[in-house]
């Protein structure tokens, strides 16, 4: 689909240089000489290289045409993560460098977005919010205090954050999957 370049935005995902790249920053630019225009920062969702591109405001870009499917995470191989489409029953692997830091939020039958352009899977996109249990953390300190007092957790999927010194192993929390913070306890 086409649209002007006045109508990019910020994380919208466009065909440039017949690849897909997703907008990270623009700015609108009114020149005091000449025409007004547009100039983005660019990501390219294959290669992860970043480009700049300065359009002008008569110029077109092809807006992607993206599907998304609900799907069910199943399993990883260690390369490769596995994902069901709960209408055909169908299983996609997507690779853990496509899903980058996503993976330290996927437990199995968690229940995902699947991003798909021309019926190629080109990321996840998860729950704003997962429980994982607390698998390694230091014990509860009673002389620390409640405010502001956060110690590292390393939680089931492997990954560690930073949660408040009430919480202890074996206990589950709810994660914050966009920015990977301490919500609170679940359970």
């Amino acid at each position: 689909m086409k649209i002007k370049a006045t109508q990019i935005r910020k994380g919208m995902i466009i065909v440039f240089n017949n690849e897909l790249h997703v907008v990270t920053d623009m700015q609108h630019f009114t020149p005091g000489k000449g025409q007004a225009g547009v100039q983005t920062k660019m990501k390219n969702l294959k290669t992860g290289n970043n480009a700049e591109k300065r359009f002008r405001s008569d110029d077109t870009v092809e807006k992607a045409n993206l599907e998304t499917r609900q799907m069910e995470y199943l399993y990883d191989d260690g390369e490769s993560f596995y994902f069901m489409d709960h209408e055909t029953y169908e299983q996609i692997p997507i690779s853990k460098e496509l899903l980058g830091d996503s993976v330290g939020y996927l437990l199995p039958n968690t229940e995902c977005d699947v991003v798909f352009y021309q019926e190629n899977a080109i990321g996840v996109e998860l729950p704003s919010s997962v429980d994982l249990k607390v698998v390694e953390t230091q014990p509860y300190l009673k002389t620390a205090t409640v405010t502001s007092s956060y110690k590292p957790a390393k939680l089931e999927t492997g990954i560690t954050i930073q949660v408040p010194q009430f919480i202890e192993e074996g206990q589950v929390i709810r994660v914050d999957t966009r920015d990977g913070k301490y919500l609170e306890r679940a359970k």
